[in-house]
């Protein structure tokens, strides 16, 4: 996203796809197990929770090469965020097969992308291209919405957690 670089576009699209192939293949896991370690609705809000977040990453990069748009200071940031949780949840799922007291889901990259997501809307629309400023606003949004997926998956984490 860094660079507008369309081979990343592709990768994102490639990833999202291999994303619905896990979540499909976990899904078809959980519906057939007799039992589960953990939780079956925390098992399913994890995985449809993490499948969002890389629906909603694919829909900013999708929509801002639809639009003609390149990334900006602020969606880079958002963006940037938006890995940091990502690495957080999988350094928390990754925990639950061996240390699950330390799995804990952390919702502040959520908090942070709402707070970049406020400065970059009141940034943007102080102008008078409201063309621009409405596709602008449009790529924001999904990388604000990417993030309450990853605080959703932070809560599912935590359920999963307490219950263990």
């Amino acid at each position: 996203m860094e660079t507008g670089d369309v081979t990343v576009s592709q990768r994102v699209r490639a990833d999202e796809h291999e994303a619905d192939r896990v979540k499909a293949s976990n899904l078809g896991v959980l519906s057939e197990a007799f039992s589960t370690p953990i939780d079956r609705e925390d098992i399913h809000a994890a995985i449809m929770t993490l499948d969002d977040i890389v629906n909603y990453c694919k829909s900013t990069v999708v929509e801002m090469d639809v639009l003609g748009l390149k990334p900006d200071k602020h969606s880079l940031e958002m963006a940037m965020h938006l890995r940091e949780g990502a690495e957080a949840l999988a350094r928390g799922f990754g925990r639950l097969g061996t240390d699950p007291a330390a799995a804990g889901g952390d919702a502040a990259p959520e908090r942070t992308v709402e707070k970049a997501y406020r400065r970059a809307i009141a940034e943007l629309f102080q102008g008078d291209d409201y063309l621009h400023m409405f596709k602008r606003r449009e790529t924001y949004r999904h990388l604000s919405n990417a993030a309450d997926r990853v605080s959703d998956a932070a809560a599912a984490l935590d359920n999963i957690v307490v219950k263990a």
